[in-house]
C-alpha cells in the first residue's frame, strides 16, 4: 500500500473542516438559548472537543475501530494508539496514514456527544454533563460506530450504508437526545413562557459555520481527493439549500411570516439528511432529500410541542428525525452510478 499525498492532505483538511463544526455548533446553539445561558452553552461545546480528543487517542478509537471482538467492539489492541502508526490500514483507508484516519473520525467522535447538549441546555449541572459525555461517548458511541464502520462490525456486515454518520452520528444522537429530556423533565416554566433566541445573527452565522464544516464530514468521507468526494460536495450543499428553502417556505405558511431561524434550521436538518446518503446518491436525490428533511424535521418540531416534550434546542426532530429520513432514503436513492462499492435503491 502506498501513501497518496493528495488524498491525504484532502483527509487532513476534512478533519480540520470537521473540528470547526463543534465550535460552530455552539454559535448555533448559543443563539437560540436565553442570554444567561449563553456562555455555558458555547463550553459544552468546546469542552467536549478536548474531552473527547482525549477519550479518542486513549481508547475511543480501539473501541470503535480496532480489531473486532464478537462483531459488537473493537478489541484493546490499540489502546493509546498502539500499533497505529503512519502506514495505511487495508481495511480503512488504503491510500492515507492510518494515524491520519483515526484523526478524521476522532472529529466524528467529538461532535456526536455536543449536539446531544441541545436536548438538555439550561437545565443541567457541568459534572453530569462531564460524565454522561465521558460515558455516553465509550458505551454508545464506541459501539455503534464499529457496527457500522468497523471491520467485522454486524450491521457492516450486513451491508449497511451510511457514507458518513447518519445513523453512526445523527440518528445515535438524535434518539439520546430525546431520552435525554425525557428522564431530565421539564424545564421550570416550559410551556407557560415562551422562550425567544437571543442572538438570531448568532445562530445564523453558527449553521453558517455548520454548513462550511459540512463538506469536510460529507466530502471528506470519500477518504480521498476523487469523483466520490466531489459528489459529496455537490449533493451536500444542494441537500442544505432545498432543506433550507423548504422549511422556511413551509414556517412562513404555517406561522404567516418568514424567518431566518427557519432557514438556518432547515439548513442544518438537509445537512444531516443527506450525511447518509452524499456518496450514494446523485443531485436529484439530493433534491428529495433536502424536501423531505424540510418538512419532515419541521413536522416534528409540531408533534415535540404538541405532545410536551423539553427537548430544549430541537435535536430529537432535526438530527433523529433527519438522520432516519436520510438512512432510509439512501435505500431509496443510492445508485451504482456515483459508488460502485454501493448497490442500486428501490428507485433504481
Amino acid at each position: 500500500m502506498r501513501i497518496d499525498s493528495g488524498d491525504t492532505a484532502w483527509v487532513l483538511a476534512s478533519a480540520a473542516l470537521v473540528m470547526l463544526m463543534t465550535p460552530a455548533l455552539g454559535f448555533f446553539y448559543g443563539g437560540l438559548v436565553r442570554r444567561k445561558n449563553v456562555l455555558s452553552t458555547i463550553m459544552h461545546s468546546f469542552f467536549i472537543l478536548c474531552l473527547i480528543s482525549v477519550q479518542w487517542v486513549l481508547w475511543g478509537y480501539s473501541l470503535a475501530f480496532g480489531p473486532d471482538k464478537f462483531h459488537i467492539i473493537g478489541g484493546l489492541e490499540w489502546i493509546g494508539l498502539n500499533n497505529v502508526g503512519f502506514t495505511p490500514n487495508a481495511d480503512y483507508a488504503p491510500t492515507i496514514p492510518h494515524q491520519a484516519f483515526m484523526l478524521f473520525q476522532m472529529m466524528f467522535a467529538v461532535i456526536t456527544p455536543a449536539l446531544i447538549s441541545g436536548a438538555f441546555a439550561e437545565r443541567q449541572r457541568f459534572k453530569a454533563f462531564v460524565l454522561f459525555s465521558l460515558l455516553w461517548a465509550t458505551f454508545v458511541y464506541d459501539p455503534i460506530a464499529h457496527w457500522v464502520w468497523g471491520a467485522g462490525g454486524w450491521l457492516h456486515q450486513l451491508g449497511a450504508l451510511d457514507f458518513a454518520g447518519g445513523t453512526v452520528v445523527h440518528i445515535s444522537s438524535g434518539v439520546s437526545a430525546l431520552v435525554a429530556a425525557l428522564v431530565l423533565g421539564r424545564r421550570l416554566g416550559f410551556g407557560k413562557q415562551k422562550v425567544e433566541p437571543h442572538d438570531a445573527t448568532m445562530t445564523v452565522l453558527g449553521a453558517a459555520l455548520l454548513w462550511f464544516g459540512w463538506f469536510g464530514f460529507n466530502a471528506g468521507s470519500a477518504l480521498g481527493a476523487g469523483a466520490l468526494a466531489t459528489n459529496a460536495f455537490v449533493v451536500t450543499n444542494t441537500a442544505a439549500a432545498m432543506a433550507a428553502l423548504t422549511w422556511m417556505t413551509v414556517s412562513w405558511w404555517h406561522k404567516k411570516q418568514p424567518s431566518v431561524i427557519g432557514a438556518a434550521a432547515g439548513a442544518v436538518a438537509g445537512l444531516v439528511a443527506i450525511t447518509p446518503a452524499s456518496g450514494f446518491v446523485n443531485v436529484m436525490g439530493a433534491i428529495v432529500i433536502g424536501f423531505g428533511a424540510g418538512v419532515a424535521c419541521y413536522l416534528a418540531i409540531q408533534l415535540r410541542e404538541r405532545i410536551k416534550v423539553d427537548d430544549a434546542l430541537d435535536v430529537w426532530a432535526v438530527h433523529g428525525i433527519g438522520g432516519t429520513w436520510g438512512a432510509l432514503a439512501t435505500g431509496l436513492f443510492a445508485t451504482v452510478a456515483i459508488n460502485s462499492a454501493a448497490a442500486n435503491g428501490l428507485f433504481y
